[in-house]
């Protein structure tokens, strides 16, 4: 139980969400989450939706794994400081039952209901303690598989908060907010990368015949140049990207959604 920012009263997730306007606000605010223009703008609307939820707090963590030996992380907390912080520190990546349930399952669920492993354990009861005491884990899940998955957590501190009727009604807008918050990160991701690695027009062009499995000769013929000029390209694509060859170059970029 909490007390209602309206009128001071004591109220529970099942009256919060028999209010006509409930799952209402939150879905005017989901378009304007996945287009927000900047980190800022993307965390205000969060912590904005979490409110209209009833959650404490929340975190949106992403995984990335471009091959076998790289993989990168991006979160958006909002949520106590300090579980960032402990996040970081403890090097809870490869320790975290909710990204782990997320690369194996698409549906929400309630944290009280995930099998942890040994390891696991002082993940929940340390994130109990920083405002996810109840949780509601809603993978985010993508068409590369656990290669490219995001997870949204949200969290109150009150023990059993989530475990009621209204979780029905709550997981809907919960997978809806993932979505939506991926979007945004992905979209964010793909920016950065573009900017980074400084690919033009013709270096897409090229990866996507690549993705497409056209050899070098084909794509000579398609574009006009020598398969030699192709595999010279190809090559200058790959260091942009940081990737051993055209293959990994390709599976980078269909990754980040650039092709």
């Amino acid at each position: 139980m909490k007390p209602s920012a309206a009128n001071g009263e004591l109220f529970s997730l099942e009256a919060l969400a028999r209010a006509p306007d409930y799952g209402s606000r939150v879905l005017e605010l989901l378009p304007a989450i996945g287009d927000a223009a900047s980190t800022d703008g993307a965390l205000e609307l969060f912590q904005h939706v979490l409110a209209l939820l009833g959650a404490d707090a929340g975190v949106f963590l992403s995984f990335v794994r471009d091959d076998a030996t790289r993989a990168s992380y991006r979160a958006l907390h909002a949520c106590d400081p300090l579980w960032a912080c402990e996040y970081a520190a403890r090097d809870w990546y490869d320790r975290d039952p909710w990204l782990r349930y997320a690369t194996l399952q698409s549906e929400p669920v309630l944290g009280s209901q995930l099998d942890l492993l040994p390891h696991e354990q002082e993940f929940v009861k340390v994130s109990a303690g920083l405002g996810f005491a109840s949780t509601i884990v809603a993978p985010a899940p993508t068409s590369a598989g656990s290669s490219r998955v995001g997870v949204l957590c949200l969290g109150s501190h009150n023990l059993g908060f989530f475990e009621c009727d209204a979780f029905d009604k709550v997981r809907i807008l919960a997978r809806a907010l993932a979505m939506e918050l991926h979007r945004w990160l992905l979209q964010t991701i793909k920016q950065e990368l573009m900017a980074r690695s400084r690919l033009t027009p013709a270096d897409l062009e090229l990866l996507r015949h690549e993705d497409a499995g056209h050899s070098s000769k084909v794509i000579a013929a398609t574009m006009n140049l020598k398969p030699e000029t192709v595999d010279c390209r190809f090559q200058r694509v790959s260091a942009k990207l940081k990737a051993a060859d055209r293959r990994s170059a390709t599976r980078i970029a269909k990754l980040y959604g650039l092709i």
